[in-house]
């Protein structure tokens, strides 16, 4: 059923990122070969392209032409377009590339110097026709596996496309395709399959939402149960189909949490509260808690503000007791009312810039610094007011 569905792609998303990782790991061990090999077929590309092509050639003449391919055949490559034809027939050839001409474009590629020119080369043609499966929702997933077959069919599989490109974009894409001819993929989706039969790590969020309130027959608690039991045969341990391969859910940790303060632990069904038999209670977040969420991670807060004006051209700089003051009053407001957790930080972080958003394009070129004094004149007056309504998410 489409519930059953929803629950499977956990484990088909986790295989589509380890088979990624996995992928990315193979590429850059290969990394150093792939770019040699992308090298030398873009030295053979701008040597064609510069190389000019004579005329028609008598049968003389071309076989002079195959006397000096012979005396080189390590550098023809595709340049020697000499292929034997019954008698009396002229030929199209193109000029033998000579080791020292081949040289030559290799140091002006490394030197930067062809750059800007244009070479063409094959790519591949991902494009897939459009399509989009009507009905019930959870039909993305079918919608998914059609166009993974589609793409597997012959008139769709290794398809490409000329396109003519600089050699920089040149250098990259050669790169992409050498490395790809480097790396089993089967070793890869096979490596992938098994990480994540032995170390794959499921999180399932917000599941109090699916615990049942009351022992009654009827209701909503029907539907509730019903996701509990969908839920059941992936923890406890099933094979899901990928389109990478079977995958085995056995070991594969299921790690699940929820605001348990109106529904309990208990109120969800017992074969599933077996299949999670450590339980933890997490503590509320501290003043130092919040001071790491707001300076640590790429995307702290303060650093997605400070990128935002900076394209006002506003320099945004926060001292560390100001850092200090807003984790502060995030402890205490989560006290004193709805502890909404690191979610706080949104709101306060929003009622002391607001002026500050909505004034920048006036202040063009302009550096400003946030202190504890700047926060405690922004905040205090709204804390005490206990007027956060419109600040909280």
């Amino acid at each position: 059923n489409v519930l059953f569905m929803e629950r499977i792609r956990y484990v088909r998303d986790l295989t589509e990122t380890a088979v990624q990782m996995v992928q990315k790991e193979a590429l850059e061990q290969v990394k150093t070969r792939a770019a040699e090999h992308a090298e030398d077929r873009l030295v053979q590309l701008l040597a064609e392209e510069e190389a000019p092509i004579e005329g028609e050639l008598e049968e003389d003449d071309s076989e002079t032409l195959h006397d000096q391919a012979k005396a080189a055949p390590q550098f023809m490559g595709p340049f020697v377009i000499n292929a034997k034809r019954t008698a009396g027939q002229t030929q199209q050839a193109r000029p033998v590339i000579s080791p020292e001409t081949l040289d030559d474009i290799r140091k002006r590629l490394r030197a930067g110097e062809l750059d800007d020119a244009m070479v063409e080369l094959d790519v591949a043609d991902n494009a897939m026709p459009t399509m989009t499966v009507m009905g019930m929702h959870g039909m993305e997933d079918m919608e998914m596996q059609m166009r993974d077959m589609l793409s597997q069919l012959p008139g769709f599989k290794n398809r490409t496309k000329q396109r003519k490109v600089k050699v920089p974009e040149a250098r990259s894409l050669l790169e992409q395709q050498e490395a790809g001819k480097l790396i089993d993929m089967d070793e890869v989706q096979r490596n992938a399959i098994q990480r994540v039969e032995q170390m794959g790590i499921v999180f399932l969020d917000e599941i109090d939402k699916v615990a049942g309130k009351s022992k009654s027959s009827t209701g909503p608690d029907v539907s509730r149960e019903g996701v509990q039991r969908d839920l059941l045969p992936i923890v406890e341990g099933s094979t899901v189909n990928t389109k990478y391969g079977m995958v085995k859910s056995d070991h594969i940790l299921f790690i699940a949490a929820g605001a348990f303060h109106v529904a309990e632990v208990s109120d969800l069904i017992p074969e599933l509260q077996g299949r999670f038999p450590i339980r933890v209670e997490l503590e509320s977040l501290t003043q130092d808690d919040f001071v790491s969420i707001l300076t640590e991670p790429k995307n702290a807060l303060i650093k997605q503000y400070q990128a935002l004006l900076a394209t006002e051209k506003v320099t945004l700089t926060f001292e560390d007791s100001a850092i200090q003051a807003l984790a502060r009053y995030a402890a205490e407001v989560n006290e004193n009312n709805e502890n909404i957790g690191a979610r706080r930080l949104h709101s306060i972080l929003e009622a002391l810039l607001e002026e500050l958003s909505f004034t920048a394009p006036e202040r063009n070129e302009s550096s400003v610094t946030i202190d504890a004094a700047y926060v405690q004149d922004k905040l205090q007056p709204i804390l005490n007011q206990e007027d956060l309504a419109r600040y909280v998410l």
